[in-house]
């Protein structure tokens, strides 16, 4: 199966993921429930998982076979400490903090 079609076939569970990021915002080095899951997904994918990185960082290692290449991806996770004034179901459902994430 194509890597396109994987990630089709898998839209619903990333939007899924994203959703729950958004609603339960965190802000920065407070972000324990938002590492536990980018972990989480992480070792799922079969990455080898560092954890404490700068506190509540997260990096995730694949390797396929003795390649020493690689690739680096970088995310913030962190929410700001203002008052979303979004609508929609998956609004921060903590006052004060929003997670700057695509509805």
């Amino acid at each position: 199966m194509q890597v396109l079609d994987r990630l089709k076939q898998s839209q619903a569970e990333m939007t899924a993921w994203r959703r729950d990021i958004h609603a339960h915002p965190e802000l920065g080095f407070e972000e324990q429930r938002t590492s536990d899951l980018v972990a989480e997904k992480l070792k799922a994918f079969g990455c080898e998982v560092h954890r404490g990185i700068g506190r509540t960082g997260v990096v995730g290692r694949l390797q396929i076979g003795n390649s020493p290449r690689s690739i680096g991806l970088r995310a913030d996770m962190d929410a700001l400490p203002i008052q979303e004034a979004n609508t929609f179901a998956h609004k921060s459902r903590h006052a004060g903090r929003h997670a700057c994430l695509r509805p």
